[in-house]
């Protein structure tokens, strides 16, 4: 098999960082006093919960590329899944070196009347986790090792990307699959998540956006890039095919929302009843969405599916993520409820369906993340936190954030690929497509 150059340049991308992290000296991984507390502020028991909660969120993209792995041909198995599986490897090295600096870095912005509003964060704050030890840091990990906060976040960004994959499913080239992952981490996810979760970001000090768990951060950025995506990668030469295995579908949404208690309980980052409510409404929320799928397709003259009621419980997962900690348990039948209705219809208009997003990706993901979005504005508890409890401005704030996070994603993502393709064809060719991924990008099968 001949070996290209890309391959070859891969490969030293990965050796130059693998011992360019033997020239950072421990020694010197000294935090800045300042921004840490001592170590006796560490609690016990939310260490351990963050501890399982990791856990669980990693489990999530192994459980995402059984869900996907099931919905597509029996060509393109393999090949789906490990565009999702790949992301524990690719993302995990680029969050060392680069990526959690960007996202929890010292606040690069921009000044308004006076006050500082973070875009991003300075790559050199924590670069291969230089100063990301064990002490605990006051404003964003105040009882837990920030290594461990570091680590818990990792797991988000790692199955950030891994979501978009659906929507280009049967058709993308390996290898420039990884180089968009990496551009999108860096030059997507990285400036959102600082602008949503850093206590200097924009979007939150400055629009107050409530984001508990990664509605806007992680799904509704990974929705739109999925529609960029289908919409520069093309269509399929042939879109119509039978799931390839729905006990797949099955197992994979398991494994989802077991790991979704630690995306979204996780995301109270302590041992606490805020952590119990986000719990409490993930799983309601989850199966009030997949019980209003089932009975909406039936009532609209198509059969009552295992595959529709997977897709309809994650639909219902997405749209609690934003608001998971700040709803009642009353509030997240509701939200379920109505984000399976607005998926469902959207999941199945002939306008959407003209562009060929395999897996419905914007669909379930980016429109659960928009209806979670506003959801989360007009029934988050708290003094004037929403629309229901006095925050009409709090909601104003959300929907020009809605409409920010849109344009950027979606934009921002459109222009990468278009950088990538540049760089590295995006799509196989035809021959490739027909014969299937498995065996032209992998030479492994499925049977």
């Amino acid at each position: 098999m001949k070996v290209g150059l890309k391959w070859i340049v891969s490969f030293s991308v990965i050796a130059l960082v693998a011992i360019g992290g033997l020239f950072w000296n421990p020694a010197a991984d000294i935090p800045d006093t300042g921004a840490f507390l001592s170590e006796d502020k560490i609690v016990g028991a939310d260490v351990a919960w963050i501890l399982a909660a990791a856990g669980l969120v990693l489990l999530m993209t192994p459980g995402l590329s059984f869900f996907y792995g099931g919905m597509v041909g029996k060509k393109n198995v393999i090949s789906t899944m490990l565009q999702s599986f790949i992301a524990l490897g690719v993302i995990s090295m680029v969050w060392v070196v680069v990526g959690f600096s960007l996202s929890f870095g010292e606040s690069l912005g921009i000044t308004i009347a006076g006050k500082h509003y973070g875009i991003i964060g300075n790559p050199l704050s924590y670069p291969f986790f230089n100063g990301v030890g064990n002490l605990p840091h006051k404003l964003m990990a105040p009882t837990i090792p920030f290594i461990l906060f570091a680590l818990f976040q990792m797991k988000f960004a790692v199955i950030t990307p891994a979501i978009i994959t659906g929507s280009f499913a049967e058709r993308v080239r390996f290898i420039s699959y990884l180089l968009f992952i990496v551009l999108f981490s860096i030059f997507i996810y990285t400036p959102l998540c600082h602008m949503v979760w850093h206590p200097e970001g924009l979007l939150n000090k400055y629009f107050g956006v409530k984001d508990f768990a990664g509605g806007t951060v992680v799904h509704m950025s990974a929705g739109f890039a999925a529609l960029a995506g289908a919409m520069v990668v093309g269509n399929r030469k042939n879109p119509h095919h039978e799931p390839s295995n729905i006990p797949y579908v099955l197992l994979g949404t398991g494994m989802l929302w077991f790991g979704w208690f630690g995306f979204n309980a996780g995301s109270a980052l302590s041992a606490s009843a805020s952590a119990a409510t986000a719990f409490g409404t993930t799983t309601i929320a989850s199966a009030s969405a997949m019980m209003t799928w089932i009975f909406f397709d039936r009532i609209n003259g198509r059969s009552v599916s295992a595959l529709g009621a997977c897709i309809g419980a994650v639909v219902g997962l997405v749209a609690i993520t934003p608001g998971c900690g700040f709803v009642s348990i009353q509030e997240s039948l509701f939200i379920g409820f109505i984000t399976a209705i607005v998926s469902n219809i959207m999941v199945n208009w002939k306008g959407l369906k003209k562009i060929d997003d395999t897996l419905d990706v914007f669909a379930c993901h980016g429109v659960g993340g928009i209806m979670g979005m506003i959801l989360t504005a007009i029934f988050a508890h708290g003094e004037k936190a929403s629309l229901l409890h006095g925050g009409i401005e709090v909601f104003l704030h959300h929907m020009a954030a809605l409409i920010l996070v849109s344009a950027f994603t979606f934009f921002g993502s459109l222009l990468l690929y278009k950088i990538t393709n540049a760089i590295i064809t995006l799509r196989v060719s035809e021959e490739s497509e027909n014969k299937g991924l498995d065996l032209s990008q992998h030479e492994e099968s499925f049977s």
